[in-house]
């Protein structure tokens, strides 16, 4: 065995040496600029041409790695500084969305630009997104005319899913928010956005990345109200925004009351505390009866662990209904709270297929414990039911609905 270390292998051929100046020329943005600056101007406002030029560049030019220097020039005209002010390295073009004249099919024409250009270099997605929260992070820094274009193309890109509703996160910036800058850029972006698509596309943009429970943060703390809101967007003919983020705020309310009762009846409080809380909070956040009533229930029925014997579970359904039929007297002063009621237990009933058999005993006891009425019974059994169950529901009550129909002509005749 040889004592010799092996020799390594070598790579033969001519070495270049690359120096630094080269390096950083190849890779200066300014030569990018340039580029895209001259051939801006050579296209000029026609915006078709605007995009064939864009599209053949990507070839020739390293939109990758220029991907923000690009975006900066196509809306401002050329690199921005920090703040949103133009660098002065290179003379800026006039063709860029700045410079646009300020209508809403200018800024269509402007969105199918972007488009096209994403749609043909996949890759530049993140990076636009990117390019669009920073550029609302600098709205200070551009003139108003210029702030409404940005809205407006915002709003569009937005509409067509070309943008996730992410990037609006920017608007919750502090001093953007102070200045009512945020604000007012939502309402123009708003505006665009619902001339492309109706509130519910917007609302399931929204809540896809969380953002349907922010929009209060537009506004400073002292001013983070529903009644702020709704007349700030209703003034400025956004009615349907108002009432999103109102639903959006009862939602929450909605859900927090549910934990808190949840929280109540498993300390054991008094039913009448639980009673008053309730009140307060249905007055406080403008909760109609029919509304409480399934919290309620959801919360009651929600209060215990359930046994997996469907015999068994019967029995301690009906002992804890009897416990808790007072808190839910309470919220069935109205016949559509009753028949709301009725609804909920069969959908409860329905959904839980221990719960199936348990139906027309827990809506005889409510019976007794005068929580339901005869009237809201039989509606519920002639016409107010739902499809969930309904055959074996519909059987189960036949019996007792004969009785009280029966009872009800004896007290007619006497």
């Amino acid at each position: 065995m040889s004592n010799q270390r092996q020799q390594k292998p070598t790579l033969t051929g001519q070495r270049f040496k690359t120096r630094k100046r080269d390096e950083k020329e190849r890779f200066d943005p300014s030569q990018f600029q340039e580029s895209i600056i001259q051939g801006l101007n050579q296209t000029g406002t026609d915006l078709e041409a605007v995009a064939k030029f864009l599209d053949a560049s990507g070839a020739k030019l390293d939109y990758r790695r220029y991907a923000e220097t690009l975006f900066d020039i196509l809306v401002a005209g050329g690199m921005l500084a920090p703040g949103g002010t133009l660098s002065e390295d290179v003379t800026p073009t006039e063709f860029c969305l700045f410079k646009a004249q300020e209508d809403i099919e200018t800024m269509q024409a402007y969105a199918q630009v972007f488009n096209k250009l994403i749609r043909r270099y996949k890759y530049l997605e993140k990076g636009f997104e990117e390019e669009i929260k920073k550029l609302l992070l600098f709205l200070k820094g551009f003139t108003e005319s210029e702030r409404n274009k940005l809205a407006m193309l915002t709003g569009i890109l937005l509409a067509n899913g070309n943008l996730s509703a992410s990037i609006l996160s920017s608007l919750f910036n502090e001093n953007l928010v102070k200045e009512g800058v945020s604000a007012c850029f939502a309402v123009k972006l708003f505006k665009s956005w619902l001339s492309e698509k109706d509130i519910s596309s917007v609302a399931t943009s929204l809540r896809k990345v969380g953002m349907d429970n922010r929009l209060m943060e537009l506004f400073p703390a002292n001013k983070r109200s529903c009644e702020h809101f709704s007349k700030y967007f209703t003034d400025a003919g956004l009615k349907e925004i108002s009432d999103f983020a109102r639903n959006q705020q009862s939602i929450g309310a909605r859900k927090e009351l549910q934990k808190e009762l949840q929280e109540q009846m498993a300390r054991g409080d008094p039913l009448k505390d639980i009673i008053a809380y309730v009140r307060e909070e249905m007055k406080k956040n403008n909760i109609s009866e029919q509304t409480m009533i399934g919290l309620i229930w959801l919360s009651v029925m929600s209060s215990v662990e359930w046994n997996k014997k469907e015999e068994l579970v019967t029995e301690q359904a009906i002992k804890l209904l009897k416990q808790y039929s007072p808190l839910l007297k309470a919220f069935t002063s109205q016949g559509l709270s009753e028949l709301t009621l009725l609804l909920k237990i069969q959908e409860y009933c329905y959904d839980n297929i221990h719960f199936m058999k348990a139906f027309q005993k827990i809506v005889v006891l409510l019976y007794k414990a005068d929580v339901l009425s005869e009237e809201a019974i039989l509606k519920w059994y002639n016409e107010g039911h739902v499809t969930k169950g309904k055959s074996v529901f519909l059987e189960q009550m036949k019996k007792f609905v004969e009785w009280l129909k029966n009872a009800e002509e004896e007290l007619l005749n006497n």
